[in-house]
């Protein structure tokens, strides 16, 4: 008799009974009577006694027909309270024991759930495509898919995933479907448009179609694929005009017509024209102004339109002028250099790309609309540790730092690099920055700050010695006595990041104190006339970095300051050479036939890969910051030359 007629005969025999309308007799079977309650306690979740109950069950009736079931329900039970590997041997046992159990492919499955939940991926795979073979339910088989798809979903490979779903939901019944739909649209969301397209060329028999468009539409919007986005969708609204999900295909339709009305050949441009920083702001808008003369005198490209904005050096006014310039449209921004970090998060909340001129630390963290074209502290500090390990051949530095901001980013990041290229930094001192008087961080540097202690001073003649020397050997060895102890300069170079002037009364006393000889590394505030004016003799052979050099041997140098001072009368800088470059990329951007959105725009930023300009080769890494060859400047006589190092 089949487990579930007895079942079936013991709840009608308890109902005859109750119900009192006449005498009923019928003999329970004891071993029936308890599976009957061990399945009861299973039911209400009292697992411990109804593991109880299935365990004697098995031990006083291992040969009656519900001994299997009383096998998979134990394993089911250690399953169900995380005792994968009890329920895997339990579930073993059935199959050993009882081969020919109609629970055996059951207890096969679930032993491959049990690998899958301990994240034993590998053999729930193996096993699965074993099973797979002889396997002839539908049921099974099925189950087997759906799981193997939870198991690639898993490890990541959502692709196999999708292949495994579709092929269960291929081969389910109507009332299946929509729970394995449910897994379905899991996995393919975690996909790339590329891949979504893939699937539908190789899977369209066994998936659902419909819902595959809008979810490559959905995919392509949110790769910022727009053109490729409102193809697909437009196909799945008149294909699929009954879907459900067509109205949110017209509502992303219309989200994404909406980010294509901008004027794509108008830049706004942020700069501090007033306040204190106006200087740098004047200095930025004659670069972009002179880049828009040269951009609009080739009859070739399109006339550009610049929009000015002045931030007033202020952080809130900089948000308002951010909020005004998308308001008028603007396909991107130049800009700030000084409240770089306010006008970065309007412009990545509007969508709208900005290249920011600033050295603030993670401004491109802000977002993916967010670049940076600027030479860093950190860009600094590689440049010169480079050149001093691999042209100069220098291994140990010493370093000379003021103590504010400044002077601390670069000591720990010239540090840093140091210790990371093998070499040793056996010095640092700090100093205040308003001093004017740097002899004691300099004694500390060589050795001459601290007195040698009195019982360490060899400073007595033995008797016996000075019985064997004349008279003047003897005094020339009191005289030496009374000398200043020599300075102990143990480092090839001394980086000292500070501005010229101070520099400038630095360096002349280190050659006072014997640390004269040794290379001298600064920043590009070195790049000074100032510094050489003050200490001429004392910092021949110097070198600094910069960004710029307007004596640069570079054609691309030669022709922007030509024409930067035939039109300005003045020579240009760094500021008004990374302005004209950053507003050169950003006209030639734009003026690209394919640019309908601002998300294409930034695209093509991160694309950019043969742009050379004032500043050298420009290109922006993945997120967003200039990588930049800086120029290494020597001292030489009365001027800076540049390095050949690059």
């Amino acid at each position: 008799m089949k487990p579930i007629n007895i079942i079936v005969i013991l709840i009608a025999a308890i109902f005859l009974w109750s119900c009192g309308l006449k005498t009923v007799f019928v003999k329970v079977d004891p071993a029936e009577q308890l599976f009957f309650m061990a399945e009861k306690k299973y039911q209400t979740e009292s697992y411990k006694e109804a593991l109880e109950a299935f365990n004697e069950y098995l031990f006083r009736y291992p040969d009656r027909p519900l001994a299997s079931a009383a096998l998979i329900k134990i394993g089911d039970i250690h399953k169900t309270l995380g005792n994968h590997a009890k329920a895997r041997n339990v579930y073993k046992r059935l199959i050993a024991e009882y081969p020919d159990s109609h629970f055996v492919a059951d207890a096969k499955i679930k032993i491959m759930v049990t690998f899958y939940n301990q994240g034993e991926y590998t053999e729930v795979i193996e096993q699965a495509a074993d099973f797979l073979k002889n396997a002839v339910s539908m049921v099974n088989i099925i189950r087997t898919y759906v799981l193997l798809g939870d198991t690639y979903l898993a490890i990541g490979s959502s692709t196999d995933a999708v292949n495994y779903y579709a092929i269960a939901y291929s081969k389910s019944e109507d009332t299946e479907k929509k729970i394995i739909m449910a897994r379905l649209i899991e996995a393919i969301r975690k996909l790339g448009s590329e891949e979504i397209v893939f699937l539908l060329s190789r899977l369209e028999d066994m998936l659902p179609t419909g819902y595959l468009m809008y979810q490559l539409g959905l995919k392509n919007a949110e790769e910022e694929k727009y053109d490729e986005a409102l193809k697909v969708l437009s196909v799945f609204i008149e294909k699929f005009p009954d879907h459900e999900n067509v109205r949110q295909a017209k509502g992303l339709i219309a989200e994404i017509n909406k980010k294509s009305v901008y004027s794509r050949y108008t830049i706004g441009c942020l700069f501090p024209l007033s306040g204190f920083y106006k200087i740098y702001g004047n200095r930025a808008l004659k670069g972009v102004e002179l880049a828009l003369n040269q951009f609009s005198s080739q009859n070739t490209h399109p006339s550009i339109k610049l929009i000015i904005k002045d931030t007033g050096s202020d952080p809130v006014k900089a948000v308002l002028a951010a909020k005004e310039l998308f308001d008028e449209n603007i396909a991107a921004i130049i800009g700030p250099i000084i409240t770089a970090e306010s006008a970065a998060l309007e412009a990545q909340d509007k969508g709208v790309p900005i290249i920011t001129l600033t050295q603030k630390d993670y401004i491109t963290d802000i977002g993916d609309y967010v670049f940076r074209n600027f030479f860093t502290p950190d860009m600094q500090v590689k440049a010169l540790v480079s050149y001093a390990f691999e042209k100069l051949g220098l291994n140990t530095f010493a370093i000379l730092y003021p103590d504010e901001n400044y002077g601390k980013t670069f000591m720990n990041l010239f540090w840093d690099e140091v210790i990371a290229n093998g070499g040793k930094v056996v010095g640092v001192e700090s100093y205040d920055s308003a001093d004017t008087d740097f002899a004691d961080p300099i004694k500390k540097l060589v050795g001459l700050y601290y007195e040698v202690p009195e019982d360490l001073q060899d400073t007595a003649v033995p008797i016996a010695d000075a019985e064997n020397k004349s008279i003047k050997n003897i005094e020339d060895e009191e005289n030496k006595i009374d000398e200043e102890p020599e300075a102990i300069v143990d480092f090839d170079a001394i980086f000292i990041p500070d501005a010229p002037k101070k520099a400038g009364l630095i360096i002349p006393q280190l050659a006072f104190y014997d640390a004269g000889d040794t290379h001298l590394l600064g920043t590009n505030l070195w790049h000074s006339a100032s510094l050489i004016e003050m200490a001429r003799q004392y910092v021949q052979g110097a070198i600094m970095t910069d960004g710029f050099f307007a004596e640069s041997a570079s054609k691309h140098v030669r022709d922007f300051v030509k024409i930067f001072q035939e039109t300005f009368n003045e020579k240009p800088g760094f500021i008004e050479a990374v302005a004209y470059d950053t507003a050169k990329i950003l006209f030639q951007v734009v003026s690209r036939p394919d640019i309908r959105f601002r998300g294409v725009l930034k695209n093509r930023l991160k694309e950019l890969s043969d742009f050379r300009g004032a500043t050298g080769p420009t290109i922006f890494d993945e997120n967003g910051d200039a990588l930049k060859e800086l120029y290494l400047l020597q001292i030489e006589g009365s001027r800076f030359v540049e390095s050949e190092y690059y």
